[in-house]
């Protein structure tokens, strides 16, 4: 595992280039997500270290309709990257980035400088908490069982309090039923990631009639 700073650590495994749905953004991006993968050391890959599908999808949505969070207070839900908040950003939100990973944390903040824009930087856990935000903002968060199965219902009772809840995800093993799709994007993507070269990504918002968190699929 690297025992460097963190944010050493990014710039030696990372180079900042623009991002392919939406070359409005640079991120640090890693040239080898795999063997990145394994200095990290962890279970889980490196989110923070590239654009996922989910999340490159949001962006775009969110980059071609500025109004949704035009001048309001916003929440990008497990950041990674902070694409989608830089995103949101971008578009003249109130932007607050979360995610529990200190290296997620530290990646942010360079592509935060790397893009001149401004936004929080929290590493908290919110997903027992209620956010008084405007909007909340998840891209790729139906990976795995775990994560759906908390994140479904924070996402819900958002939508019920009347937050606007967008969520970019390419039909991930564990997306909740019954969600509205808006938008699909053919989202250019590492085959060595996902096993395609384009991988159709859609942006869903909460259904309007109240479903409970399903029980997650095998």
């Amino acid at each position: 595992m690297h025992t460097t700073d963190p944010t050493d650590f990014i710039r030696a495994t990372t180079t900042p280039r623009p991002v392919p749905l939406t070359p409005e953004l640079h991120l640090h991006t890693a040239d080898d997500i795999t063997t990145l993968w394994h200095d990290t050391g962890t279970p889980e890959p490196p989110f923070w270290a590239f654009p996922w599908a989910g999340g490159q999808a949001l962006a775009r949505h969110v980059l071609d309709h500025p109004h949704l969070v035009t001048g309001r207070t916003v929440l990008d839900l497990a950041s990674g990257s902070g694409l989608v908040a830089l995103a949101a950003a971008h578009a003249g939100g109130h932007v607050t980035a979360n995610d529990t990973d200190p290296l997620a944390a530290a990646a942010i903040h360079l592509n935060t400088t790397t893009n001149h824009h401004t936004l929080h930087i929290t590493t908290h856990d919110l997903l027992d908490t209620e956010p008084h935000v405007d909007v909340i903002l998840a891209g790729d968060v139906f990976y795995d069982r775990h994560m759906a199965a908390r994140v479904e219902p924070f996402l819900l009772a958002a939508h019920h309090r009347g937050t606007l809840v967008l969520v970019g995800d390419p039909h991930r093993s564990f997306l909740p039923r019954h969600w509205t799709p808006l938008a699909t994007h053919h989202v250019p993507v590492p085959r060595d990631l996902e096993g395609v070269d384009v991988k159709p990504t859609t942006v869903w918002r909460p259904p309007d009639r109240h479903h409970p968190p399903q029980q997650q699929r095998c």
